[in-house]
């Protein structure tokens, strides 16, 4: 059970990649965790379960489709029946299917809007009720800094988290009076399954890598400090942002 004081998180996404690193890193701060991810996915979501049990904080799981409203609604009413209440969102559950606009199909068009954009709103109207309740509470979008400008063959992509970035400046002048703050962190090329599928050869990475003015690609561990940043206390003032944290890819 969590204890009286203590902070929860919701991860969404996070059976593997960035989401199993957010909810990791934030049971080490300190925080419970619950997460989230597909029933396909309880295999990932039972690993990062454990990781987290072993840092010695509450886990709560629960499968959920972010594209659909009842489910999300239905799954983050039972982690608030355990946990009591959510003092962090984590919307990080999106998809990437790579193709050019000219041949993109409708199916994979509405997928990812489904999942990056409407999946997104979807979250946050089912956790802000009790975040509003409370009159405190972060969410945390991870959008892309694919939705900064655009990049060849992630257009439909690149458009959904504009949209994410977009739905945080509005959503965070919306709720602002409630003492909930609303940014966005846009990841560069981070090395996880799904950003495999952008790094391609090694010519390829070896290309992302010479845009970063670190030279190096992105780690899911590199999310972590910002997310924790943008939860705490030191980053009161800070809302409707969108961060990058790119190793210097991007500087809009």
């Amino acid at each position: 059970m969590t204890q009286a004081g203590n902070k929860v998180a919701l991860v969404t996404g996070a059976a593997r990649g960035i989401g199993r690193a957010l909810a990791v890193g934030f049971s080490e701060a300190g925080y419970d965790v619950a997460i989230s991810d597909l029933k396909s996915q309880i295999d990932g979501l039972q690993e990062t379960q454990a990781a987290i049990e072993r840092n010695g904080r509450a886990a709560y799981l629960q499968t959920m489709d972010v594209s659909d409203k009842k489910d999300v609604q239905s799954a983050v009413k039972r982690v608030l029946s355990e946990a009591k209440h959510i003092d962090v969102l984590i919307n990080n559950a999106g998809i990437l299917r790579p193709s050019t606009l000219d041949v993109l199909s409708e199916e994979d068009f509405d997928a990812t809007m489904n999942i990056n954009v409407k999946g997104l709103l979807f979250c946050c109207q089912a956790v802000l009720p009790s975040m509003q309740a409370r009159r405190a509470g972060s969410i945390i979008n991870i959008a892309s800094i694919a939705g900064r400008g655009g990049i060849p063959t992630q257009g439909h992509y690149a458009a959904s988290k504009a949209s994410v970035i977009t739905l945080t400046r509005v959503l965070s002048q919306e709720v602002g009076t409630f003492g909930i703050r609303v940014n966005a962190i846009c990841p560069g090329v981070i090395v996880t399954e799904m950003g495999r599928k952008v790094l391609g050869t090694e010519e390829q990475q070896r290309h992302w890598m010479s845009l970063a003015a670190l030279s190096r690609l992105g780690d899911p561990q590199d999310l972590i400090g910002p997310a924790l940043f943008l939860s705490s206390e030191q980053s009161a003032y800070v809302t409707g942002q969108a961060l990058n944290v790119c190793g210097g890819t991007s500087f809009d």
